[in-house]
């Protein structure tokens, strides 16, 4: 499996975070010693809100050749403006053919910006619950929702929650008890 995380300017680093720790624990455990990832974006740097810096893997290329992309959230003022520019939500619908299109947070607004969430039911923050119900078939007041080949996750803490979830999903329960406890995060999912 092959995971793009995508990174963009004033997206919420622990969005990012939260979900690429245990993902990529499937490989650094051993569980997944195919899984490979790309940091990517369409700019050669990137800060996220409070101004932490990311230094892309990958800059402006296609995400056709992932099987899944993972999109943070940002402050929702922020992730509307990017989807009135239009140029991040363009590179977005380059993963069309990907299997899995998964976001955190207002991630979810600009995968429905890209068409993804069209027919089905997504969720995002609540303070975006309005902004997203123009993209999807209903807005769910859960942390996570699985559509199949999209699947998006509730606020910021969620992210943790979705990378202990996608672990169980591709490798099993016990792996993702294992990854768990590995990091010491003490909620079941």
């Amino acid at each position: 499996m092959k995971i793009a995380f995508i990174v963009y300017r004033g997206m919420t680093a622990l969005d990012l975070i939260g979900v690429y720790d245990p993902l990529t624990r499937l490989k650094t455990m051993g569980f997944m010693p195919d899984l490979e990832w790309e940091i990517v974006a369409i700019s050669p740097e990137v800060s996220d809100g409070a101004g932490l810096r990311f230094i892309p893997t990958k800059v402006g290329e296609s995400l056709q050749d992932y099987d899944m992309v993972i999109v943070p959230g940002g402050v929702t003022a922020g992730v509307l403006k990017l989807i009135e520019e239009m140029e991040l939500v363009e590179w977005l619908k380059t993963a069309n053919y990907c299997q899995f299109k998964v976001s955190v947070c207002t991630g979810s607004l600009l995968l429905g910006a890209a068409g993804f969430l069209a027919g089905k039911k997504a969720t995002t923050h609540p303070n975006a619950f309005n902004e997203l119900q123009k993209y999807c078939a209903s807005v769910v007041n859960e942390r996570i929702v699985d559509e199949g080949g999209v699947i998006t996750a509730r606020g910021v803490t969620s992210s943790i929650d979705l990378g202990l979830y996608l672990c169980e999903k591709f490798a099993g329960r016990e792996v993702k008890e294992k990854i768990r406890q590995r990091m010491d995060y003490p909620y079941g999912i």
